[in-house]
């Protein structure tokens, strides 16, 4: 059976520079994508609050949360995971390379907060416990949902290969918008340009269909 890719939410970015903003403009959120892989339904970047994600996965996909097996994070910045306590029960993967560079920080920033002081530090602990919570993704979702890493933006974010009749990578913030692909424009803000302008590269030659991490549909 050939694999599903579904927009439950298309995302958008608060200040986009091909629009001619200045400054904020609009509220800022990731898109998220449901694929059917079988039996498999898997959430990529649950960025909505949960009560609006709810209503829109039911919108978009005649879903109820309790039909997703496995939600997958593209980064572990918070915009793509606002949504995740609405899955209390299932995997919520993320990236070997994101987890290992990342969690040490957290527990680095922890400790700092808490050494002679007695200011509350519960962001940070609620940070480092939300890390704890996810699992490391195997390389293979489902039978057509592989990683495909695509470090750059942040340390280790990934996107996911869906194999089908054609190619499509659910590519996180790898590929920030369609605009951005036309342009060939990584995110401004990427922890290491030249692994996110690699990251680009690979896609755009790989893909059929691109899933923006902050936009629609985008077809090469």
């Amino acid at each position: 059976m050939t694999p599903r890719v579904d927009i439950v939410s298309s995302g958008t970015l608060s200040c986009n520079p091909f629009w001619g903003d200045v400054g904020t403009v609009r509220a800022a959120h990731a898109t998220t994508t449901l694929i059917r892989d079988g039996d498999d339904c898997i959430l990529v970047d649950p960025s909505l609050p949960a009560d609006i994600l709810e209503s829109r996965l039911a919108e978009q996909t005649g879903l109820t949360p309790d039909r997703i097996t496995a939600v997958f994070l593209t980064n572990f910045r918070p915009v793509h995971r606002r949504g995740l306590t609405l899955f209390p029960d299932v995997p919520w993967y993320l990236h070997e390379e994101e987890r290992s560079i990342l969690e040490p920080q957290l527990e680095r920033v922890v400790d700092f907060a808490s050494e002679g002081s007695d200011a509350e530090y519960s962001e940070e602990e609620a940070e480092l416990e939300l890390m704890r919570r996810t699992s490391t993704a195997p390389d293979s979702l489902s039978r057509h949902v592989d990683l495909f890493p695509s470090p750059g933006v942040t340390p280790g974010a990934c996107a996911l290969l869906v194999a089908g009749l054609r190619t499509i990578v659910v590519a996180g913030d790898a590929v920030l918008t369609g605009d951005h692909l036309d342009h060939g424009r990584i995110y401004e803000r990427s922890v290491d340009p030249e692994r996110a302008k690699s990251a680009l590269a690979e896609i755009i030659e790989i893909a059929d269909i691109i899933v923006p991490g902050h936009g629609n549909f985008a077809f090469r």
